[in-house]
């Protein structure tokens, strides 16, 4: 699925088909690029129509650092750090390409939520049908500009965002002439 198909897929979203359904397997990998593999075949078994992970590094995430801000009060990462976490729970760069041609083997067509302006420069290379924004990342418009510039259709996390923030970050689409988003 090339994203000229995910924007028509975009514009009838609700009006003429089942919803889409996209697997997210980033963190569920457990740092085994197997078992990251064997996610895309099940998503794909399971009828999902597309799969997608995130791409960060923790150090384009977080600080490394101790200081009580940083560190995790409650749950399974209870004393560890935030970098700890990103660390652990990320998808290795090295891993892209060859998640990539598999889920292209598979027939499944595999998406990314880059998480800055370098992981947006990474991904270009893989030729993504689209991308998505994360809702802590949006209200950077700076990141969406340059996600734009990548002229694919957009799906955008709004969980965290305000009312006004939707505004800004839909004119901001509009300005960057984007042509299919969805929020």
């Amino acid at each position: 699925m090339n994203h000229e198909q995910f924007g028509k897929i975009f514009s009838n979203a609700g009006k003429t088909r089942r919803p889409f359904i996209i697997a997210e397997i980033s963190g569920n990998a457990g740092s085994d690029i197997q078992v990251a593999k064997n996610l895309i075949v099940a998503a794909k078994d399971s009828g999902a129509d597309a799969v997608k992970i995130q791409t960060y590094t923790a150090d384009t995430m977080t600080l490394d650092s101790t200081n009580p801000e940083f560190m995790l009060q409650d749950g399974l990462w209870k004393g560890k750090t935030l970098y700890e976490l990103y660390k652990w729970a990320h998808t290795p760069w090295e891993w892209h390409q060859e998640l990539f041609d598999y889920a292209k083997e598979v027939g499944i067509p595999l998406f990314s939520t880059p998480f800055d302006e370098t992981a947006v420069d990474f991904l270009t290379q893989f030729d993504p049908p689209c991308y998505k924004i994360a809702s802590f990342e949006f209200h950077d418009l700076p990141l969406i500009e340059r996600v734009a510039k990548e002229k694919k259709p957009m799906i955008l996390s709004t969980g965290m965002a305000s009312k006004q923030e939707i505004k800004e970050s839909v004119e901001c689409l509009k300005d960057c002439g984007v042509e299919y988003f969805m929020i």
